[in-house]
């Protein structure tokens, strides 16, 4: 069982950059691919980022490549994803998301199967 928890949302201006953090509980994170997804009022969930148990791979959602960045420190069980050059479209409450199987990085929802509570990020125009 993993538990996750996501800080560091909050209110930004267009351009500016927030931090997202996500803390995990359990010994096997080291292990698992984490992923970054968001959800906007009325729209569906989006894969946002993820980043293998090794960080030797990482993979973006195309609204986002060259502006975030995600990581991970296995040491401190935690994962990261830095958003640079925010748009109001970025607009969402963003969630941390684990997949204990590690195989590969997916996009999809569905595989995951842990999850945090969620972190607001609003992005003023």
């Amino acid at each position: 069982q993993v538990q996750l928890v996501e800080s560091g949302g909050g209110l930004v201006q267009a351009g500016g950059s927030l931090r997202l953090s996500c803390a995990a509980s359990g010994r096997a994170f080291s292990s698992y691919t984490m992923g970054w997804f968001r959800q906007a009022p009325g729209k569906e969930r989006e894969f946002v980022a993820g980043i293998s148990w090794s960080s030797s791979s990482t993979y973006y959602g195309d609204s986002v490549k060259g502006r975030f960045t995600v990581s991970r420190d296995n040491a401190k069980n935690a994962v990261y994803l830095q958003m640079n050059k925010l748009k109001p479209e970025d607009t969402a409450v963003y969630y941390c998301a684990a997949d204990p199987t590690g195989w590969s990085i997916s996009s999809v929802a569905r595989e995951y199967n842990y999850w945090g509570q969620g972190t607001q990020v609003t992005v003023s125009s």
